[in-house]
């Protein structure tokens, strides 16, 4: 499995780092065929007026690929630990859509 992490207006810590690749790593055990992952990690430097400070300026994006499906998913929030928690909540919800969907299927013999 080949995971990249890219940094916008951020740099990727180790820290950063080992976190993504333990979640994701708890999110694909029961995946056996994922191709690749790609973690996008940005900073929007937008400042709210009321409070000064920025809003949900830590984003994060990721693709996961499978043979024949691809799971997009994209969270922002205050902390980047925080984005990067409820990015791989979105992630495993999808993933566990797909595996219920196809233990499910049962082809039709003709």
């Amino acid at each position: 499995m080949q995971i990249t992490i890219r940094g916008h207006h951020l740099s990727i810590t180790p820290a950063i780092e080992e976190n993504i690749k333990t979640k994701f790593a708890q999110i694909t055990k029961h995946l056996d065929q994922v191709n690749s992952m790609q973690i996008k990690l940005s900073k929007d430097h937008q400042i709210d007026k009321r409070s000064k400070k920025g809003s949900s300026n830590h984003i994060a994006e990721a693709i996961v690929r499978l043979p024949g499906i691809e799971f997009f998913a994209h969270a922002n929030a205050d902390d980047m630990y925080t984005s990067i928690k409820l990015l791989t909540e979105k992630l495993k919800k999808q993933i566990d859509r797909y595996r219920k969907m196809n233990l499910n299927y049962q082809p039709i013999a003709i």
